[in-house]
């Protein structure tokens, strides 16, 4: 049985990243006062995986307008990060810090880690400025995940931070009616 981590906050962390070029020092501290996006995959080189990142890739400058930083994670090294960002056409796409987690400490904080095979399950944790995990949404391996829908919970989860007492409804976007939930709304939708 596990717990969920919804509006818990994220743990202490440590790793390394590549990021435009270089390997850069990234802690849980650099995800405070932003949202922010982490991106759990099982391997660089392999198959699902550059589809997922390089959809990501392609939504990264509108997540960057919304305020939002992405976190790319698996359990390879910083090192074989910047040898499939070299290798890979898809991959050059990528503008986000792709961290490191070999030991799998991040992988394990999250609850996405296979420990049989030492991979990450396909998660994603949307965190609000505050460090307090606000959207999780894990995959089974063969099933990849859409950056479209992903702004979309990004943009509601932002919208009900900043409108106390709303919510919004299904496959709600940016500008559509929202709902305040009442004892007036009961059994009427």
């Amino acid at each position: 049985m596990t717990t969920s981590l919804i509006n818990t906050q994220i743990q202490p962390f440590n790793a390394t990243a590549f990021h435009h070029g270089e390997f850069v020092d990234v802690s849980e501290k650099d995800l405070l006062g932003k949202w922010s996006i982490v991106f759990f995959y099982p391997a660089d080189f392999t198959f699902v995986c550059p589809t997922e990142l390089g959809d990501l890739a392609d939504h990264y400058a509108q997540l960057q307008e919304m305020g939002v930083e992405v976190y790319s994670v698996s359990t390879d090294t910083h090192f074989t990060h910047k040898a499939w960002h070299d290798a890979s056409e898809t991959i050059k796409k990528i503008q986000f810090p792709m961290i490191g987690d070999p030991t799998g400490k991040i992988t394990r904080n999250f609850g996405v880690m296979i420990e049989e095979e030492g991979l990450a399950l396909r998660g994603t944790f949307v965190i609000n400025p505050e460090g307090e995990i606000k959207v999780v949404e894990t995959h089974d391996l063969g099933i990849g995940r859409s950056a479209k829908e992903l702004v979309r919970k990004v943009q509601a989860a932002q919208y009900i931070a900043s409108h106390d007492g709303e919510v919004c409804p299904a496959s709600w976007q940016p500008g559509e009616e929202t709902l305040a939930p009442s004892l007036d709304l009961v059994g009427k939708l």
